[in-house]
């Protein structure tokens, strides 16, 4: 009858394996579209004319760039 060994073959690998982080299943991603007239969060480049032109006029101006592109949405019969 065999016996197992009192210590391992290899003792750095049992070492290693003891101190190895245990992997945590990944969280389903779950995709929320936000509610309809929530504003969110996005960070977009313009050109320097446009940030300028919507800026010239002061505070509001990414409301101002928000109107424009609403606008252009509603022309051609999004939303």
């Amino acid at each position: 009858m065999a016996t197992t060994p009192r210590r391992p073959a290899n003792p750095k690998d049992a070492a290693e394996a003891l101190f190895k982080p245990a992997k945590k299943p990944a969280a389903p991603v779950v995709e929320r579209r936000a509610p309809p007239q929530v504003k969110e969060l996005v960070s977009i480049k313009l050109d320097s004319a446009i940030l300028e032109h919507f800026q010239k006029d002061g505070p509001g101006w990414q409301d101002r760039i928000n109107d424009a592109l609403r606008a252009v949405v509603e022309a051609e019969g999004g939303e």
